[in-house]
């Protein structure tokens, strides 16, 4: 059996592309990248509800990263084009999930990716998000609509955890570039030690048992 890292956050998307990956015999490991204090408890919550979710659903048990990501906000912010904190935030979360693929033994990297659905998710974006790993990227509802996503969310049960009440990123900036250029991203991280926040960020995540969630 296929292993996979994937990206679940609280939102609607993630949980039915883990789903649809299951469903097709691939191992889930969560990775939740934890972005309090620019979110709230609610979403951890959220995204813990989830993942319970579908290992009632699939009878498949997910292991589950909690990854704190404030922090690289807060870095981010401080040193770096607020246009681009989208992408920086973007691929913090896939080096992150890179490493703990390795530690996992997982064969590539899983997101609820839909293009042009939000301004990190543009054709130059996604390009750009792409470059910062080796794994390959597994983008199953790339190109759904949003519609399309609930509509699959709501047979499976997810829609309704995912629509409960919680604190959207706050710091998420009023005009994110929705065509960066590599060459520009890549400038801006050299003025923070990405290598150090990566560390860090593998430090201070904790692991949650399938049985325990």
């Amino acid at each position: 059996m296929s292993k996979l890292v994937c990206l679940v956050s609280g939102g609607i998307d993630s949980p039915v592309a883990a789903y649809m990956m299951i469903r097709r015999g691939v191992e889930i490991v969560a990775v939740h990248m934890d972005n309090r204090p620019f979110t709230d408890d609610k979403n951890l919550d959220k995204a813990l509800l989830l993942v319970r979710h579908l290992q009632e659903v699939t009878n498949s048990p997910i292991k589950t990263y909690v990854v704190p990501h404030g922090p690289n906000h807060v870095t981010f912010a401080r040193n770096c084009n607020r246009h681009l904190h989208c992408l920086f935030c973007r691929r913090m979360m896939f080096r992150v999930a890179e490493r703990i693929a390795e530690r996992e033994g997982a064969v590539g990297i899983l997101t609820g990716e839909s293009m042009g659905q939000v301004a990190s998710q543009t054709v130059q974006n996604l390009t750009v998000v792409t470059q910062v790993t080796k794994l390959p990227l597994i983008r199953p509802l790339i190109g759904m609509d949003k519609q399309e996503i609930i509509e699959i969310a709501r047979k499976i049960g997810t829609y309704e955890i995912s629509i409960l009440p919680g604190l959207c990123c706050t710091i998420v900036p009023k005009q994110p570039s929705t065509a960066a250029k590599l060459a520009d991203v890549i400038g801006e991280e050299e003025k923070v030690d990405i290598d150090a926040l990566v560390e860090k960020s593998l430090e201070g995540m904790y692991v949650l048992a399938p049985e325990t969630l």
